[in-house]
């Protein structure tokens, strides 16, 4: 493997004086991430790891906790209204230019397709919308010198299935959201916890099965919200549903356990479940994937040298190591190309081209995960990326959706 560290410069900080506090998810505050930032950059780093909801909330009620906010674009609808954290100058950003179009324009590859429904794809919290921030300390997509994230890590899900449990009525046609709702499977399915995340999932299986057609799937009003809980009740009482998890880690466990057979997936349980050796695929929807992007935002309250050790931090993803390392969990970075020098070719065709894995691969920690003439579900980075049918979004009715998904999961 090439082992080549990015040649940074010397870190503006006393490293004897700097801590950096990361509030996140798993998704990217990884113990061997972390080990390697601290090496690099000469400070410390403390990754404070929690669910998505509690992240969001302590984010945007406590910035006095971090130094830096780690998740996701939709995340800015809750915290930038609170004013928890500052504009990021792009002038201290040193490789932006190097940035691709996907988090500036919301697209890449081709103009934005429609998805079975005939609906352009592309609907919910696109990052480019929440990118720039406005002279008024608004956000939108016209270029501006300051922005409210850097937009890094990004990835297009789906859900997972065991191809042995599948039965011959759903693999003979396309493979499709209406999978988590086939009565076939029924016992056999499980569904994201998170709110905002798991109703998109649900909604996308509901309007795929023909039981209820969206407005817009990234932005339910308050009757559609109804109607989507009220047949998922349906369904849980009936028992269709097997299980709910919160973490990839969780994901991995209820697929590797063998208590579903299905489910939607974040690409990181993907890691567990080749480890485990399962036989499985992530599958292609037709109408399309939804899709999240992944950034780091500054608290308000960081200055001085810590404001300064931010900057390297953030600067510091983007110099390629860190590309590498969760391309090779299934994620994309927002300059790839960076990346080229800390993988190898055989990897580079496997996790951005789409090309079958002409030989063993290695995970992010490990030195065995994608076994030799394996292909990618889903094709090249632009496939893959070019076919998003929903962003994750908080919605305009955000707390009725989080009270009315409350009352499915406990029904």
């Amino acid at each position: 493997m090439k082992s080549a560290r990015p040649s940074l410069p010397a870190p503006a900080v006393h490293p004897s004086r700097v801590e950096l506090r990361v509030l996140g998810t798993t998704v990217t505050l990884q113990e061997h991430i972390r080990k390697r930032a601290e090496q690099d950059l000469g400070i410390r780093l403390r990754f404070i790891v929690q669910d998505g909801g509690a992240v969001q909330r302590d984010g945007a009620m406590h910035p006095d906790r971090y130094e830096l906010y780690d998740q996701w674009f939709h995340s800015l609808d809750c915290l930038w209204p609170t004013h928890a954290l500052q504009p990021i100058e792009l002038a201290r950003i040193r490789r932006w230019d190097e940035v691709n179009v996907l988090p500036r324009t919301g697209r890449i590859g081709r103009a934005p397709a429609r998805h079975a429904t005939g609906k352009l794809s592309g609907a919910g919290c696109t990052p480019a919308d929440r990118l720039y921030v406005q002279p008024d300390g608004s956000l939108a997509r016209k270029p501006s010198e300051c922005i409210s994230m850097l937009p890094l890590t990004h990835n297009a899900d789906s859900f997972v299935y065991l191809e042995d449990a599948m039965p011959a009525s759903l693999t003979g046609g396309e493979e499709s959201w209406a999978w988590l709702l086939a009565p076939e499977l029924a016992g056999r399915v499980a569904l994201q916890a998170d709110a905002a995340i798991g109703a998109i999932d649900a909604a996308l299986a509901v309007e795929a099965s023909g039981l209820m057609r969206f407005d817009d799937i990234g932005n339910l009003s308050i009757e559609e919200i109804d109607g989507l809980i009220a047949i998922l009740i349906d369904f849980k009482r009936r028992g269709h549903f097997a299980g709910f998890w919160s973490s990839f880690a969780e994901a991995a466990q209820l697929m590797i356990a063998n208590k579903v057979a299905i489910q939607s997936i974040w690409s990181p349980a993907t890691v567990e479940l080749e480890r485990a050796g399962l036989k499985f695929r992530l599958a292609r929807p037709r109408e399309g994937y939804r899709a999240w992007f992944g950034g780091i935002g500054i608290s308000r309250l960081a200055h001085g040298r810590v404001l300064d050790a931010a900057y390297e931090y953030l600067n510091w993803w983007l110099e390629g190591w860190a590309g590498a390392t969760v391309a090779r969990q299934g994620f994309y970075i927002s300059n790839p190309e960076r990346s080229r020098a800390h993988m190898e070719a055989n990897e580079w065709a496997y996790w951005y081209d789409g090309a079958g894995a002409s030989a063993d691969l290695p995970g992010p920690i490990s030195k065995h995960l994608v076994p030799a003439g394996q292909m990618r579900d889903g094709g090249s980075y632009v496939a893959r990326m070019s076919r998003v049918a929903v962003w994750d979004s908080v919605m305009d009715e955000h707390n009725y959706l989080v009270r009315r998904w409350t009352e499915f999961m406990r029904s």
